[in-house]
């Protein structure tokens, strides 16, 4: 009577992602080396970039290597040549070589979590990359489907709940992401436990609401045992 659907998203809820795709960023910007732009104005203006390739590319290290390539190309203050834009793409390539990193208490969580609920991995992003960390974290058993979309947004939401049967008062999505995971959740009727991460991706950032009926807000995703 008990069992709920728990969907849950991975990047930067179950492992670190954006720490690296920040660490590539520092290098760009090292390697660039703008004569007036601060790295916040060059983070701007790769901001502007990301947003508009989302969309027409989707997520994922190899769209942030074309990114910080088009960045370079805009910014550069010298004559450009092929070696530059591979240098500036290698620094997004060498995220894939990264470590998957669990979130301290992630792996006891979700194992205790698996074994009275059913559990849904809900990621977006390139479909061969994300599956790579997937297998790569260990955490596939604990999982009854995982799903890898371009866009988490509320028609989504509802397309996962209508292919998986999902009853919404009894299904909770858990993510980091104000932007993919919590709102466009609510939106679509499900309930939600936003678990902040301190370096979620900016362009993730939104506004959640200060007092929701389906809104629970932890601070570590341990805390979910006392909930679920």
């Amino acid at each position: 009577m008990n069992r709920r659907h728990l969907i849950f998203d991975a990047d930067d809820t179950l492992w670190e992602n954006n720490i690296y795709f920040e660490d590539a960023f520092d290098q760009f910007c090292e390697y660039l080396s703008h004569s007036s732009l601060s790295p916040e104005q060059v983070r701007s203006v790769l901001d502007d970039i990301e947003r508009t390739n989302a969309k027409l590319h989707g997520y994922g290290s190899r769209n942030f290597a074309r990114n910080l390539a088009e960045c370079y190309q805009r910014l550069s203050e010298r004559d450009i040549s092929d070696a530059d834009l591979r240098s500036v793409q290698d620094f997004a390539h060498a995220i894939l070589e990264r470590p998957i990193e669990l979130i301290e208490g992630v792996q006891e969580t979700i194992a205790e979590l698996s074994s009275r609920h059913e559990l849904t991995l809900f990621t977006k992003g390139d479909p061969e990359e994300q599956r790579l960390k997937i297998d790569r974290s260990g955490l596939a058993r604990f999982f009854h489907h995982a799903a890898i979309v371009k866009e988490k947004h509320e028609p989504a939401y509802r397309q996962l709940a209508q292919e998986r049967s999902f009853v919404s008062d009894r299904t909770w999505m858990v993510g980091n992401s104000p932007k993919s995971d919590i709102n466009p959740a609510l939106a679509a009727g499900f309930s939600a436990v936003y678990v902040p991460h301190p370096r979620t991706w900016r362009l993730e950032h939104e506004e959640v609401p200060d007092s929701h009926p389906r809104l629970l807000k932890i601070a570590r995703i341990t805390e979910l045992i006392r909930h679920f």
